[in-house]
């Protein structure tokens, strides 16, 4: 295999989670007594900062954006999680990457008060231990910028050079790209085949299983 190791981003790469956080959107919304919001334009923000998401798609006063996300958090678990599913295929590659010797982790825009959870029930974490998993609240920049990356890549002592970077958005490729590493896009996420190019990616996929011909 070319790449020893490989940084995965979690929403819409590993897991399908598009409708769970359109749920929570509106429900926190609802919760502000504030208009809904159109579920594309969440959409497109989904692999920003959660904030950022309710600062450009929706109606939330940039006074309120703080308090959108603390009420968003607390109401994921109820309205998100019975529909948040993996994209096929995942696991059995997860599993095979894993008896291979390749080292992987998550780098993922979420908290870790849902990511966690979340690796553990959908058996993510069978795979990629929790303490391999980098989210928002590590204090760095988030994506685009690299520092994301570079967290993971200093922590488990591995090379850019020899590292795969596998999201679904443009955010995801660059933040790959600007750590040096490798990048790889996945067609049935967030964003577009020709929105993934815009970033350049070294490699672009349509089924995750694709993975494996890498």
């Amino acid at each position: 295999m070319l790449y020893k190791n490989i940084l995965f981003d979690f929403d819409g790469t590993l897991a399908d989670t598009r409708e769970g956080i359109i749920r929570t959107v509106q429900g926190t919304l609802q919760h502000m007594s504030l208009p809904t919001a159109d579920p594309d334009a969440v959409a497109k923000t989904i692999g920003l900062p959660l904030t950022e998401c309710f600062r450009t798609a929706t109606a939330v006063p940039d006074s309120r954006v703080d308090e959108a996300a603390a009420i968003y958090r607390d109401i994921f678990p109820s309205l998100a999680l019975d529909h948040i599913t993996l994209f096929p295929g995942v696991l059995d590659v997860l599993a095979f990457l894993r008896d291979n010797g390749t080292v992987m982790a998550i780098v993922s825009s979420r908290h870790h008060m849902s990511l966690d959870p979340l690796m553990t029930s959908l058996g993510v974490a069978d795979y990629i231990p929790l303490c391999h998993a980098y989210g928002e609240d590590e204090n760095l920049h988030p994506k685009p910028a690299p520092d994301l990356a570079l967290k993971a890549l200093s922590a488990l002592g591995i090379k850019a050079d020899q590292t795969l970077v596998v999201g679904d958005t443009v955010y995801d490729l660059l933040m790959g790209k600007a750590a040096g590493c490798h990048t790889c896009g996945v067609t049935y996420g967030n964003q577009s085949r020709q929105q993934l190019l815009t970033a350049q990616p070294t490699h672009l996929i349509d089924r995750f299983a694709d993975l494996l011909g890498l």
